[in-house]
């Protein structure tokens, strides 16, 4: 019986559609796993395709799915097995599935059982299915939310488990990391096997997918946690001993504080969606409180000062940031900035059209801003920024006008949060961010 057993982790983040990308960043993976003399090189739910692109209702794309498959089976042939998230389709049911490819080929597949309410309008829910085998090891991998209830796992366990390796792509929200944490050690406990948790990183759509992946041994006890939102390749050893297999103890990545992650969330959000949007810059428009501040600032710890530019609309019929105010942010961040009054374009327009055809003059304001900022961000190559939070959301405060198109990095916030990251800002700088230390967000935009 094998006695040792390792296992390549990779804490990646594909780009939603790209096969060929994310195709490309599994043999990486698994070329730095055969290298490093590993059994098995896993990647997470999901990952050939992204997790959540529309063109899984394709059936060209499909297709194309299972050429890639093929072609990356034939690739990775000469070397350790290939665990990849990816759709399946069989007959006319497509499912989220787990596939094994190994001697060049599809060897082994799992089906997801347990689907997000948004995955059912995609897929199948599977079967309960029993461990894959790889170099005579029996490992169960129940997908994503396969593992926040017993039910798959404890099969699993009953089917001749010997190990659970749980792919995920589980997204970032507050307490998120250790609500995973608590499901994962859960499982432990029922089953008395050790566990692994591998989750994808980077952003889909408002998603951000924070990693963090992690591995725990019989009690629940942690034997590896991996950064937070970091790519991270991680080989991961397994000893078996009389009482089953254990995980080596490895390095345990330091987690920040609730509020450190919320913003990191934030930042590095913002950032993979200029990087997948093929975007240069980002552009936003002040409106006068702690929300944009925020978001200027996230912006500048994301892209750089030079890479941010700002612009505030002001009329008499709105609420917008006093130029003083916002060019002493600005400033302070480095990064561009230019005024405009626009009443004597919504005047002009309001006259031209009779005013008793136009709604109110606020909305002609928000339109018109919407419009330039979609403007400038097309003329400088640029994401434009929405800065409305939830509070906003829900109070449909989040400028209609700029509603298409627009990136919104707050958009989880609800005004007291987006106050106390402020704060937190302003006290605190990491070296992950590229804006400067200080306080960067003026006190007036701190009483709002």
């Amino acid at each position: 019986m094998t006695e040792r057993f390792r296992i390549t982790l990779g804490q990646m983040n594909p780009t939603a559609g790209d096969l060929t990308g994310n195709a490309a960043l599994a043999q990486e993976v698994w070329a730095a796993g055969r290298d490093a003399g590993a059994d098995l090189v896993a990647l997470p739910e999901m990952f050939l395709t992204g997790q959540n692109d529309g063109r899984l209702r394709d059936r060209d794309f499909l297709r194309e799915t299972a050429r890639q498959l093929e072609t990356l089976a034939k690739v990775c042939a000469d070397g350790p097995a290939l665990a990849i998230g990816a759709p399946w389709q069989e007959k006319e049911a497509l499912y989220n599935a787990y596939l094994i490819l190994q001697d060049g080929k599809l060897q082994q597949r799992v089906l997801k059982h347990d689907l997000r309410p948004e995955e059912r309008v995609l897929f199948t829910p599977g079967p309960i299915s029993g461990p894959v085998v790889v170099s005579g090891l029996r490992i169960g991998c129940p997908i994503g939310t396969d593992a926040s209830l017993p039910d798959v796992a404890e099969t699993l366990e009953e089917t001749g488990a010997e190990i659970l390796l749980v792919p995920d792509a589980a997204p970032y929200h507050r307490d998120a990391m250790d609500q995973r944490l608590n499901h994962m050690v859960a499982r432990v406990v029922e089953t008395s096997l050790p566990l692994i948790h591998l989750n994808r990183t980077g952003g889909e759509d408002h998603a951000l997918f924070d990693g963090a992946s992690f591995a725990l041994n019989r009690g629940g006890s942690l034997a590896r946690q991996l950064p937070a939102f970091a790519d991270t390749i991680a080989h991961v050893d397994l000893e078996h001993g009389a009482e089953g297999w254990r995980i080596e103890s490895g390095d345990i990545a330091p987690q920040g504080d609730t509020m450190e992650k919320d913003y990191q969330a934030l930042v590095e959000g913002l950032r993979d969606q200029l990087r997948k949007r093929n975007a240069g810059r980002a552009v936003l428009s002040f409106a006068g409180d702690a929300n944009s501040a925020l978001v200027a600032v996230a912006a500048v710890d994301a892209v750089g000062p030079e890479k941010l530019f700002c612009a505030l609309f002001a009329d008499n019929d709105t609420i917008a940031a006093p130029q003083a105010d916002a060019e002493a942010l600005t400033t302070s961040l480095g990064c561009s900035f230019r005024s405009a009054d626009l009443s004597p374009i919504t005047e002009q327009i309001a006259e031209t059209l009779d005013r008793s055809t136009v709604s109110t003059d606020s909305q002609l304001s928000e339109r018109l801003r919407g419009l330039l900022l979609q403007t400038m961000a097309d003329t400088l190559d640029a994401l434009p920024l929405s800065t409305a939070n939830r509070t906003d959301l829900h109070a449909d405060h989040s400028f209609p006008g700029e509603a298409a198109g627009l990136y919104a990095p707050a958009r989880a916030l609800n005004d007291e949060e987006t106050l106390a990251l402020c704060h937190w800002r302003n006290s605190n700088h990491r070296g992950w961010m590229k804006g400067p230390s200080g306080e960067v967000v003026p006190a007036v935009y701190l009483a709002n």
